[in-house]
Order: C-alpha cells, then structure tokens, then sequence
C-alpha cells in the first residue's frame, strides 16, 4: 500500500505522462526502468491510458510486457557485471538473502511470480544477473510473467472498458497473487505426477 505522499507523487507522475503528445514512449520508458531501478510500476500509466482507448488495450499490454522484458534484461546484465558491491546500491542485504531463498525453492519460476505480483520485479531481475541464472530461461520466465500480468489487464479492459475500472482498482494485486498461486500449485502437481510416472516405470 503507499502512503498519502506516495500516492500523490504517483497520481501527479501518471497525470504528466498522459498529458504528453507521447503518452506511449512515456509507458515504454518507465515500464524498462521499472524493470531494473525505477520504484513506480507501468500499471500506474498503461491501466488509465488503456481506459481512455480501450480499443487498444491490448497493444498497450504488448508494448509493456516487450518494454518490460528488456528492462529486466539491463538488470540482469548490471547483476551478472556489477557484482555484489554494485548490487548492494540497489538492493539491500537482508532483501537479497530472501531472494535467494526464493531461487533456492522455486528456481526459474520465482521469475514468474515476481513478474506477476506486487513483488519489486527488479529485485529479481538484478539478483537473477548476480546468482548467474541462465539467460535464456530469465528471459523466457519474464515473458511469462510479465506478459501474463499484462497482457491479462489489457485484455479485460479490452473487452470491459470502464467497467473493469474498479476491479483493476481494488482486486488487481489479488487477483494476481491469486494467479501466481494458482499457477505454482499446478506446477508442482504436474511435476509431481511426472516424477510418480517416471518412478513407475523404473519399477
């Protein structure tokens, strides 16, 4: 939740972006800085500027989930480079141990959870750089979990226009956490059954 200051800061930030001639260059920058060190998410910008067309919500949706990937991709690279010390600058100690453990219990999937939910997504994008998770599975998890997020906002105001407006509003960390649960829950079935499967033919 942000404080009072916070949500004033965010609401007079967003009202600037959608008052440019380029409100869409505005939502591509901040959702690749989101991504690596900047603390405002795109939602603030592609969720009010896909109410006003809804029409094009769905691009909207794509050019933030592209934009997003590739600014998780620059934290990467400053994790992988930068090494801890750099690291440090952006993330605190104690975070970076709870990252870790997140990797050590979900692997590549604790990519799509943050991608998905309120987590930083940049906490993970920086320490996926730093612990040398491989490139190509960062990418593709980010994909997922970027491009499920929202892609999924973008659909539904596609489809619901205004109307989705207080849903977004209240339910939309719900509902993604709610997903994201979903969603590691039957992976861990489908890996489960896979492993008796496999167990049974080895018998």
């Amino acid at each position: 939740m942000y404080t009072n200051e916070m949500s004033e800061l965010i609401s007079g930030f967003t009202d600037y972006i959608l008052s440019t001639n380029f409100p869409l260059i505005g939502l591509a920058i901040i959702a690749f800085a989101e991504s690596s060190f900047f603390p405002i998410p795109p939602d603030v910008i592609m969720i009010p500027l896909a109410l006003i067309n809804p029409a094009f919500a769905i691009f909207y949706g794509i050019i933030t989930t592209i934009s997003s990937v590739i600014g998780g991709m620059f934290g990467y690279f400053i994790g992988l480079k930068g090494g801890k010390p750099l690291v440090n600058k952006f993330i605190s100690e104690e975070k970076l141990y709870k990252v870790k453990l997140y990797y050590n219990q979900y692997d590549v999937w604790a990519i799509i959870i943050a991608g998905l939910t309120p987590i930083p997504y940049k906490l993970f994008t920086i320490s996926a750089g730093l612990f040398d998770l491989k490139f190509t599975r960062f990418v593709i998890a980010s994909l997922i979990g970027r491009g499920s997020r929202f892609l999924t906002v973008g659909t539904l105001i596609f489809f619901f226009g205004v109307q989705i407006k207080e849903f977004l509003t209240n339910y939309l960390e719900l509902a993604t956490i709610a997903f994201s649960v979903l969603l590691i829950g039957g992976f861990f079935i489908i890996n489960k059954l896979l492993k008796s499967k496999i167990n049974n033919k080895d018998k």
